[in-house]
């Protein structure tokens, strides 16, 4: 069976995987940019926008390879209220760096969406099992990514859904946001962890499930 992987997900050093505040303008609230300036750095992103260099590279390319769907939350998708929007598209733009078919979470379904760059949206009213179901079908023997946010990755993990994960600790403090580890206490009861330091400051965590 294809894995669910998590890859490239940053928290702070006080736990938050996104700040307070989000809106159009601030996809990410008074967090900014700060939990993903390490990634801004790498080859890996400076190709994906055309551009040469960076750090941290080696974690950050693992993020497509073997990957044939994807799971992310509606925050993830587009700004709050984005479903009030009959038009809105989500943030990524006319052609979105998942290239896969790409499933939103979502009390609000609408018609799937299809992009460049063979990203389709489709959108789901589903429990993260059902999700991960429909999404291992589309991936057609590939893996599945669960992209975020905060509050999407943690209802995998508390359901026991993630083989995976990849986790970027960012020594800022944000003080409020989405908090990432609340209510997974022992989870590292089924996984093998690993942490990387990173000449950028920043630590990167992998949690492999046991056994897989």
């Amino acid at each position: 069976m294809s894995l669910a992987r998590v890859h490239n997900f940053s928290v702070s050093l006080d736990g938050f995987g996104t700040g307070e505040g989000q809106s159009r303008d601030a996809p990410f609230g008074h967090a900014g940019e700060r939990l993903h300036e390490w990634m801004f750095a790498t080859r890996w992103w400076h190709k994906t926008i055309g551009r040469p260099g960076g750090l941290d590279d080696a974690f950050a390319r693992q993020f497509t390879p073997g990957i044939g769907a994807e799971i992310m939350g509606a925050g993830k998708f587009g700004h709050p209220g984005w479903h009030k929007d009959p038009e809105r598209k989500g943030w990524w733009g006319p052609n979105p760096p998942f290239h896969t078919p790409t499933f939103i979470l979502t009390p609000h379904p609408r018609p799937s969406i299809e992009t460049e760059g063979g990203t389709t949206f489709h959108f789901l009213d589903a429990s993260p099992a059902k999700a991960l179901e429909t999404a291992r079908e589309a991936a057609d023997g590939q893996d599945v990514r669960i992209g975020g946010g905060p509050t999407v990755i943690r209802d995998f993990l508390a359901a026991g859904l993630i083989d995976h994960m990849h986790i970027v600790v960012v020594p800022i403090l944000l003080g409020r946001g989405v908090r990432f580890w609340d209510g997974l206490e022992g989870l590292e009861k089924d996984y093998e962890a690993e942490a990387t330091s990173s000449p950028g400051g920043v630590t990167h965590v992998t949690f492999t499930r046991m056994g897989i």
